[in-house]
């Protein structure tokens, strides 16, 4: 069983980090879902919150573990026995961060491949933070995230 996994913050979880995990899907056995606690960027909700909302998010797909992770990457890729770290690219951006994320990921484990996935092009836009500024000035954010995690971030803005 060939397993990859995709980690990051996930705050919020957006359409576009769950896109990846079904085109993830479609070239692994099995995605874990690593997020991060992530206590430094002083996230909007807490690990636990973002767990139970990307698990809502990926109801009814197979193959899929949603778990919270503190710990180096690549150490976690491997106890969960992966053979893949997912990363996504949105725009060329993205990619000097990743490349040097993936070479010093290569370099603390040389056998752990990183694939680069690039999300529906509607989705290329698209990131927490976004959500999260949208949010915050009063705006609607509904057509970024699944039903869930609108209903939690109306929570959290008071809306």
């Amino acid at each position: 069983m060939r397993t990859a996994l995709y980690p990051g913050t996930f705050d919020p979880v957006t359409l576009g980090h769950a896109d990846l995990v079904i085109r993830g899907r479609r070239l692994f056995d099995r995605i874990v879902v690593a997020v991060a606690d992530s206590r430094t960027k002083g996230p909007m909700f807490t690990v636990e919150e973002r767990v139970a909302l990307f698990r809502e998010a990926l109801a009814g797909v197979d193959g899929v573990e949603v778990v919270e992770f503190d710990t180096l990457t690549v150490h976690f890729a491997r106890e969960r026995g992966a053979c893949a770290i997912i990363r996504g690219l949105r725009a060329v951006s993205d990619f000097d961060y990743e490349f040097q994320l993936a070479w010093m990921n290569r370099k603390l484990d040389s056998e752990l491949e990183t694939v680069f996935l690039c999300p529906n092009e509607k989705y290329s836009y698209l990131n927490s933070s976004l959500v999260k500024e949208i949010g915050r000035l009063g705006g609607d954010y509904a057509e970024f995230v699944p039903p869930g995690v609108a209903k939690a971030l109306r929570a959290k803005f008071g809306a």
